[in-house]
């Protein structure tokens, strides 16, 4: 991606800061399983490009995709996605965005770590910029990837900072 060229007016700040917000919300959803949250982002279908990671490419549901983050994600003891970097680029109703990542999976006292880039393209729609197709690449990690089964083998369980929720 090139250097996306500067603001034109206020509506470019504007639509900037909504999908600077829409990205957030990726990260505090699914870190305190907030599945509706995190669902609301998304347009009604996406592509999904995490072949890398977990072998997935292809078109789905949203509520397809929020089920399988939450099979995923809702068995750790807890998840923190950090993003930052964030590059935008508008195109009228449409836009791309690069944002880097950190992710964090803690499950007891062990740990995997990951860290990459997500490029998404966003849609403007009758509710606000939604992502209508997303690609993660993973650029290094730490720690035994294998924790991610061995989570999902324990179940959804309560979490100290928030209980049951989104279990």
């Amino acid at each position: 991606m090139d250097l996306p060229p500067p603001p034109s007016g206020l509506q470019d700040l504007l639509d900037r800061a909504a999908i600077h917000d829409v990205k957030q919300c990726y990260a505090f959803a699914v870190d305190r399983r907030d599945w509706p949250l995190y669902r609301s982002i998304f347009t009604e279908e996406v592509a999904f490009d995490f072949f890398d990671w977990a072998g997935i490419r292809e078109t789905i549901t949203a509520d397809r995709w929020v089920e399988m983050v939450k099979a995923t994600l809702a068995p750790f003891d807890a998840t923190q996605h950090v993003f930052s970097g964030q590059l935008i680029r508008l195109m009228g109703d449409e836009a791309e965005a690069v944002t880097t990542m950190t992710a964090r999976h803690q499950l007891g006292a062990e740990a995997q770590l990951m860290g990459g880039y997500y490029t998404e393209r966003f849609v403007r729609t009758h509710a606000g910029w939604k992502i209508a197709a997303c690609r993660l690449n993973i650029t290094w990690e730490e720690g035994d990837r294998s924790l991610f089964e061995k989570a999902a083998a324990l179940g959804v369980r309560a979490r100290p900072d928030i209980g049951m929720q989104g279990a």
